[in-house]
């Protein structure tokens, strides 16, 4: 089924329309670029991007990835999947506000956390130490979201996002709290592509990029908004701090609970950023999120109660990644690294080295698929059961 005439020309009409309204600084869907010409549909391309993303094998998998608590029998608990939904609502009402685009929001918001290993930053970190050990660069999981798209996702050929969604994605880092947030307009798609290269050699860490869009930086903030309160509320249930423990000169700002956090946030930045070419909190607001953060790290993603499945994080991973460097190139079948492999297209199997290519698809695990792919390796060894091409 194909547009007719008169529907291309109305919607044309009504997209150039809401173009010329966006804000001075918003990015326009007309300046998206893409690395690889292609005719695009009647969808603006950073809409499109959106579908290409949600239709992504990797995007399916947010299903079973941790946000921060794992091995927790609890379905009220945050996972990845939740978290990326708030982020895209969080920052999608912060872009309305100031008159950005949405559609890149949205893009953004929607793509960003795909390269998370199993089991969130705890993997990341295992994984990171792993391919530093081979001396093959590092791992950081904004770097790995931008790689399924550029490299990896439909074996090997990547889904040909626009450089201004991939710019977001890769700069999203929501580890690192600003109160001024800016980009840099004067990067380019071959900037973005260098960026990506010493990404992953090590000689360029994350916290050091700034996105090329203002859409860029508000979903890097909307990330920290998103996380800050919703960790709180997990680990309540969880039953690692009290509501009241939160220090009141915290609360009295910012509010004690998500719902309130959320909406302090949303409401300081916007009050603080319309009509600029950057986005600010107030210092009061930005103070108190700053506290917040540290509280945070003290009593939830360091507390030794929260940690103490550390080490058996650690095993699984460690004997999954020695198991598939060993695995690959070989007749054994125990991990699917070989399926996967072999189902890649030449140009990466040419440049891809073992360690990365053991990287790219252990990162690529859900959490119950890591623990499994462990127990297939542990339970035969222990009966001395050797697989072959017979399994």
């Amino acid at each position: 089924m194909e547009w007719n005439a008169a529907t291309r020309e109305y919607i044309d009409a009504r997209l150039k329309d809401k173009e010329k309204s966006l804000a001075a600084y918003a990015c326009k869907s007309a300046d998206a670029f893409r690395f690889h010409a292609e005719s695009e549909d009647i969808r603006p391309n950073f809409f499109h991007d959106s579908d290409r993303i949600i239709h992504s094998y990797c995007y399916s998998r947010y299903i079973d990835k941790t946000q921060v608590f794992y091995l927790v029998e609890n379905d009220h608990i945050t996972h990845r999947v939740l978290h990326v939904q708030l982020v895209s609502k969080i920052a999608r009402t912060i872009g309305r506000f100031l008159n950005l685009n949405e559609d890149l929001i949205e893009a953004i918001s929607l793509g960003h956390d795909v390269g998370h290993t199993p089991f969130g930053h705890d993997g990341e970190r295992i994984l990171s130490e792993f391919l530093q050990k081979q001396n093959e660069g590092i791992f950081e999981h904004n770097v790995q979201s931008f790689r399924l798209f550029h490299d990896i996702e439909a074996y090997g050929k990547g889904l040909n996002l626009t450089a201004q969604v991939l710019d977001g994605i890769i700069c999203h880092n929501g580890e690192i709290l600003q109160n001024h947030y800016g980009c840099n307009r004067s990067k380019t798609p071959e900037t973005l592509l260098e960026e990506y290269q010493n990404s992953l050699n090590g000689s360029l860490k994350s916290k050091a990029m700034v996105p090329m869009t203002l859409e860029g930086c508000v979903m890097r903030i909307s990330d920290v908004i998103a996380y800050i309160g919703r960790d709180i509320e997990d680990a309540i249930i969880l039953k690692l701090v009290k509501r009241e423990d939160i220090p009141r000169e915290i609360t009295d700002v910012l509010g004690n609970k998500n719902g309130d956090i959320v909406n302090t946030l949303i409401v300081d930045i916007v009050n603080n950023s319309i009509d600029k070419e950057t986005l600010s909190f107030s210092p009061t607001v930005f103070d108190a999120l700053n506290q917040l953060k540290e509280w945070n790290y003290k009593n939830i993603y360091l507390n030794p109660k929260k940690s103490s499945q550390d080490a058996k994080i650690k095993t699984m991973f460690l004997t999954v990644l020695e198991e598939c460097m060993e695995e690959l190139d070989s007749s054994k079948k125990v991990t699917g690294i070989n399926h996967w492999f072999n189902s890649m297209n030449e140009a990466y199997k040419g440049k891809t080295s073992k360690p990365r290519v053991v990287a790219d698809y252990v990162s690529g695990m859900t959490d119950d698929f890591l623990m499994n792919t462990y127990k297939e390796i542990v339970i035969p060894k222990s009966f001395g059961i050797n697989f072959s091409d017979s399994h």
